[in-house]
């Protein structure tokens, strides 16, 4: 009789899994002091910190209890374990989830490569500090200071993925719209442009630019995140930012359809060589404007 395939975690349940892991390090807890305290076992433990089972509401309460989780993620929590084998997932705005502990941040940091597609921005790896600040700033207006020095922090740590010993492969096609719109005025823009010249000459990097010239194409529509992952266990996920919150799709279907949209975005984008010479040229003459 064939061995029965293990059935994939969902979005959620690695989500849930995710943030057990950091409620645990964050109270300076090993397994064997949960153990302890709670009487949990160490390997049921680590089956739902590694999303290989969902927790009993229960087992979740004593542990969010243990760690002193607040009430908001506490709420958060119990309502993502409830929907845990449900595939894909809106993450709304409104979250109450800490801001530096996002989904989508801590599946780029366990990504093992990131298909990026940005029909607006530069993509949030590539960003300079001032790029960034000024993106921000532009597209939440109302946010205080110390808010968008969070963010802007928050994007920095992300690119440390990039310098790893085992650095994340990042894959990323930009229209041009991106690297012609002066976000934050032409000293800016021209640092960033140059940036981007730069960082695709990294092995683990590699930068296509969507020239106009080739008209309408399929990632008008808007842009997507496509990750992969090491675990065999952990299979794709691709995120897009919408204005309702962070959706995640997991579903076979998805997955091939945005596949196939990120092959006709690199097949219809300049190659890595022409993207180059656009990048320089595109920097030298921001320089001297």
């Amino acid at each position: 009789m064939p061995t029965k395939r293990a059935k994939p975690p969902t979005v959620r349940l690695r989500r849930l899994a995710a943030e057990l892991r950091r409620l645990r390090g964050a109270a300076q807890l090993s397994r064997e002091n949960v153990e302890e305290q709670t009487g949990i076992n160490e390997g049921t433990l680590y089956r739902l910190e590694t999303a290989r089972a969902r927790p009993q509401r229960r087992t979740l309460m004593t542990l969010l209890d243990l760690y002193g989780a607040e009430d908001s993620l506490r709420k958060d929590l119990l309502a993502i374990s409830r929907s845990a084998d449900d595939q894909g997932w809106l993450r709304p705005y409104h979250s109450a989830l800490p801001e530096e502990y996002t989904a989508y941040i801590s599946f780029e940091a366990e990504a093992r490569s990131v298909r990026n597609y940005e029909s607006l921005f530069i993509p949030g790896l590539l960003q300079t500090e001032d790029y960034a600040r000024a993106v921000i700033t532009g597209v939440l207006p109302g946010a205080a200071p110390d808010q968008v020095a969070q963010r802007v922090q928050a994007r920095m740590e992300r690119q440390q993925l990039l310098d790893r010993e085992d650095p994340l492969e990042l894959w990323a096609v930009i229209d041009e719209a991106a690297i012609r719109r002066r976000v934050g005025g032409p000293k800016i823009m021209h640092a960033q442009v140059a940036h981007l010249a730069e960082a695709a000459a990294r092995p683990n990097i590699t930068i296509q630019v969507i020239p106009f010239e080739a008209g309408a194409h399929p990632g008008m529509p808007g842009s997507f995140v496509h990750m992969d992952f090491k675990d065999p266990l952990d299979p794709e996920l691709v995120y897009i930012d919408t204005m309702a919150g962070d959706l995640f799709l997991e579903a076979d279907a998805d997955l091939r359809r945005y596949r196939s949209m990120f092959d006709h975005l690199r097949a219809t984008a300049l190659s890595a060589a022409q993207t180059s010479d656009l990048l320089a040229s595109t920097a030298a003459t921001m320089k001297g404007g």
